[in-house]
């Protein structure tokens, strides 16, 4: 009886002890199989009930023993599924053949987590067995057996087993893996008994040594090993097929960027954070940090084509001579080392390993090594991008070309393009039209030793819609795409602008700024440039019309010279017009500050905050986040992210722009009508404008510095506050405004 009650307690029934669920199916009374799934948490070991030679107190005893034996058993059944590596062997095989090995591949998944901890389950198994082994020895060597010696041998494994049957319980009924796996674990390990939370933390050990190895695989080679999908980090094909409209719209937005880098894709799109395999005590800071870190060292061992052939040139060009074809490719094969040095990769993974010896996790020394190693994927990540290639050179081409900085190229291409913008734009051949007086001003103004400039190309995108250029992220805005630039379109019944407010500009941007020159970034490029075009577009015209203006005054006063009898007419012409030109001279009072404001206040002062951040910093994400600022900087203080300064503006453009068209137009006319109604317009919108910007919401705050400097220049005389208190005290609805 004995030796049978030993092997009960390695899980082996007989007649003595049985097992009810056995017995029942043998009898028909149960249509369970004896090696059904687990569904229970009862035992069912028990000892036979025609047993009358033990008292009930020796039977509570056994009982209580042969439990042990019910747990193993079903904790073996687990480990040995879970261990089960015939798929390996099976990968080669017929479908049907595969199907046949793993069983139904629809109840049954595979998990690398699930196998880590049946590993431990099997060593806590063989401690037990080991014991029972022991405890045999022990019995055979005693002349008196006694069962106290069994109680005795086993009395720990009573703290042991059951917890352990429990959580394979909940494994199997809610099929957890992965991050979920390691949650289970991390939760169970706070126990107030001293041996369960040993052995519970060897099980999250033992997963942990999973996780270990893919995040090496992840930040030492770029390469996510995870066959089940039970990683943090995840691809983004992965999620769900809600998303697959927007990754088709980005991808094909990436594919314009350049000739379909998979490095770049992955950077962008290729992976994401899974939330619901990371676990509870990794921060979300922490697993961003491991993203970061793994995309950059897939960049950094993946370089572009194109980028390796660059620096192969440049290194022949400081060989003064031609390389072999074989030379070539081993130097395309380096630079991948170059960018990433197999000793700071030795680094990280000396690192991870000295995490993956520990017996236990400890949180802070995880978080030190991740941020750790995110610093050196970083500092490389900025030693290409910032270096290698030439990040402050493209920022500077930026400013020159979409903040106005080359503002002379400009001003000789609007000079040269205006006859052509006083006509409607022809929506075949817009773009064609514009190339030409581009083309000239270049020649003009843009020297051979500009580098840049060849990078630059003039877009007119599809018009016949509201463009609202002068506003940034919009509420309930949609877009559409015209090659690398994204324009807002605003379903709301706006005013529509001028036709040729829709030009833009295209820049070429090669592997690996695309890294930093986002799309999102450069449609924020794009914006600004389109104000300020607007802005010097309208004062060019301002001071055109004072031209012409003059130059019809100086032609009226020769010919008031010859004809005497024309001299009342011109005069009078001249008396009528006169109020015309102080109100054209109150408008370019404003543009020009305005203009002025927005380049030295806000765009210089900007920039030599970006450059000196730039030069104190060694990381590329505190580029990315400073960069960030800046754009974010340009567009709040020059008002373009708030709806109604931006209206107002827009306004005061397009009225600006139509009092110069009908002032040179009207000069032999005598209705001045819709010249008054332009004026009282504009007096209603600066008005307003000042109103708002002097407002404690705008000046008083930090949101934008300089502005009370640009209110001082516009109120010097406070002749605009007066104007704007004359504004709110009318009565309505027909104001009486005076004349400026």
């Amino acid at each position: 009886m004995l030796h049978e009650l030993l092997l009960s307690l390695l899980g082996y029934t007989g007649d003595l002890i049985i097992d009810e669920r056995e017995h029942r199916s043998s009898l028909g009374i149960s249509h369970l199989s004896p090696h059904a799934p687990i569904s229970q948490t009862k035992p069912t070991f028990k000892l036979a009930s025609d047993l009358s030679f033990l008292q009930p107190s020796e039977r509570d005893v056994i009982e209580r023993i042969v439990t042990l034996g019910f747990y193993y058993r079903e904790l073996n059944r687990f480990a040995t599924k879970s261990r089960n590596l015939s798929w390996i062997r099976s990968t080669n095989q017929s479908p049907l053949a595969l199907a046949s090995v793993l069983g139904n591949p629809k109840s049954e998944k595979q998990s690398v987590y699930r196998r880590a901890i049946a590993n431990g389950v099997m060593e806590v198994l063989s401690i037990y067995k080991s014991a029972v082994l022991h405890i045999e020895q022990k019995l055979l060597s005693d002349t008196l057996p006694i069962l106290a010696a069994v109680t005795q041998g086993l009395n720990k494994f009573f703290v042991l087993l059951p917890p352990l049957y429990e959580l394979i319980l909940e494994i199997e009924r809610d099929d957890i893996c992965g991050g979920q796996l390691l949650n289970l674990l991390h939760k169970r390990s706070h126990c107030g008994v001293p041996e369960l939370q040993t052995c519970i933390q060897r099980l999250l050990w033992h997963g942990h040594q999973v996780m270990y190895n893919q995040l090496t695989a992840w930040m030492v080679y770029g390469i996510l090993h995870d066959q089940y999908g039970e990683f943090f980090i995840s691809r983004q094909e992965d999620r769900d097929s809600e998303h697959e409209s927007s990754n088709v719209d980005m991808l094909e937005k990436l594919s314009r960027m350049s000739i379909n880098d998979a490095s770049l894709a992955d950077w962008h799109l290729g992976f994401h954070i899974t939330l619901d395999m990371l676990p509870e005590y990794i921060s979300m800071r922490v697993a961003e940090s491991i993203l970061f870190a793994g995309k950059a060292v897939r960049v950094l061992r993946n370089p572009s084509p194109t980028f390796c052939f660059q620096d192969i040139l440049k290194g022949s060009q400081n060989s003064m001579g031609l390389k072999s074809q074989k030379e070539s490719l081993l130097d395309t094969k380096s630079i991948g080392e170059k960018l990433l040095p197999q000793v700071e990769a030795d680094k990280i993974e000396s690192m991870l390993q000295d995490l993956k010896e520990s017996s236990e996790f400890h949180k802070r020394s995880f978080e030190s090594s991740v941020d750790t190693i995110r610093a050196i994927a970083a500092s490389h990540l900025w030693q290409l991008v910032v270096v290698r290639a030439n990040l402050d050179g493209h920022l500077k081409a930026l400013k020159d070309y979409f903040l106005l900085a080359k503002g002379d190229l400009f001003q000789s291409f609007l000079e040269e393009s205006r006859q052509l913008m006083r006509l409607p734009p022809r929506q075949s051949t817009a773009e064609a039209d514009l190339m030409v007086p581009f083309q000239l001003a270049a020649i003009k103004t843009i020297g051979d030793e500009d580098q840049y400039f060849s990078r630059v190309s003039l877009r007119m995108p599809s018009f016949g819609v509201t463009v609202k250029p002068s506003q940034v992220d919009l509420p309930k805005a949609k877009s559409y795409t015209e090659g690398d630039l994204t324009v807002l379109l605003d379903s709301s019944s706006e005013m529509s602008l001028d036709g040729w407010d829709g030009i833009a500009l295209q820049y070429f941007i090669d592997w690996p700024l695309q890294l930093f020159f986002t799309q999102e970034v450069l449609s924020r490029y794009g914006k600004i440039f389109q104000y300020l075009l607007r802005l010097k577009r309208t004062q060019m015209e301002l001071e055109k019309s004072w031209a012409s203006v003059m130059h019809q005054d100086h032609t009226d006063f020769a010919k008031r010279r010859n004809d005497r009898l024309n001299c009342s007419i011109s005069q009078q012409r001249r008396q009528r017009f006169r109020p015309m030109w102080r109100v054209r001279e109150h408008m370019a009072f404003l543009i020009r500050n305005l203009q002025f404001y927005i380049q030295v206040d806000v765009i210089e002062s900007q920039w030599n905050i970006l450059q000196a951040r730039i030069q104190d910093s060694h990381d590329f994400t505190e580029l990315v986040t400073f960069h960030q600022e800046y754009l974010s900087a340009l567009i709040s203080q020059s008002f373009l992210d708030i709806g109604s300064v931006s209206r107002i503006l827009d306004g005061i453009m397009k009225l600006c722009l139509q009092f110069c068209w009908k002032i040179e137009n009207q000069e032999n006319s005598t209705n001045t009508v819709e010249l008054d109604h332009i004026t009282e317009e504009f007096n209603k919108k600066s008005n307003s404008l000042y109103t708002i910007l002097r407002s404690s919401r705008l000046a008083g705050s930090q949101r934008a510095p300089f502005l009370r400097r640009f209110l001082l220049r516009l109120n010097f005389n406070s002749f605009f506050e007066t104007t704007a208190k004359g504004v709110m005290n009318v009565v309505r609805p027909r104001p009486t405004l005076p004349v400026l």
